[in-house]
C-alpha cells in the first residue's frame, strides 16, 4: 500500500518527468547534430526515450492508479495518464521528423497534467465537490451547532 506521502511525491516526481521528456521530445530533434559535441549523443538514443517513457507509466500507474483506487475515484486523472501514453506511442511509431517533434511533447505535456490534476484531487476535501477545496479538518460539532442557530 502507497502512503499519501509516497502518492504526492510520485506525483511531483510524474509532473517533472513528463514535462522533461516532453521537452526532451521536442529539443532533441532541433539540436540532434550538436548533441554529440557537447557529451550528450546519448540523448538521441531510442533506448532512452524507451526508457524515460517506461518510467513514466510506472510512476504514473503507482501514483495515478493509487490514488484513483485508494482515495479519489475519479476517472480524469487516469484517462488523461492513457491518453497521454497512447498520444506518445502514436507519435513514436507512426510519425516521424517534425510530426514526432510535436505530437510527443504532447503527450508528455498531458501526462503532467494528469499527475497535476491527481495531485489536487487526492489532496481535496471531500466535504464538497470544488476542485480547489484543499484537505482540512472539520469541525462537524461546530458546524451542526452553527446550523440550530441560524
Amino acid at each position: 500500500m502507497i502512503s499519501r506521502l509516497k502518492t504526492i511525491k510520485l506525483d511531483n516526481i510524474g509532473m517533472t518527468a513528463s514535462t522533461l521528456c516532453a521537452i526532451h521530445c521536442a529539443a532533441v530533434p532541433v539540436f540532434f547534430t550538436s548533441l554529440p559535441l557537447v557529451g550528450l549523443g546519448f540523448l538521441a538514443n531510442p533506448w532512452v526515450e524507451w526508457i524515460m517513457i517506461i518510467t513514466a507509466l510506472v510512476v504514473g500507474i503507482s501514483s495515478i492508479g493509487n490514488s484513483y483506487f485508494k482515495e479519489h475515484h475519479r476517472v480524469l486523472p487516469l484517462a488523461l495518464l492513457i491518453t497521454g501514453f497512447l498520444i506518445i506511442i502514436i507519435g513514436h511509431l507512426f510519425t516521424k521528423g517534425w510530426i514526432e517533434a510535436v505530437i510527443v511533447p504532447v503527450g508528455g505535456f498531458t501526462i503532467a497534467l494528469a499527475h497535476f490534476i491527481n495531485y489536487k484531487y487526492a489532496g481535496t476535501c471531500r466535504a464538497g465537490d470544488n476542485f480547489f477545496h484543499i484537505k482540512h479538518a472539520h469541525n462537524h460539532a461546530h458546524e451542526h451547532e452553527s446550523h440550530k442557530a441560524a
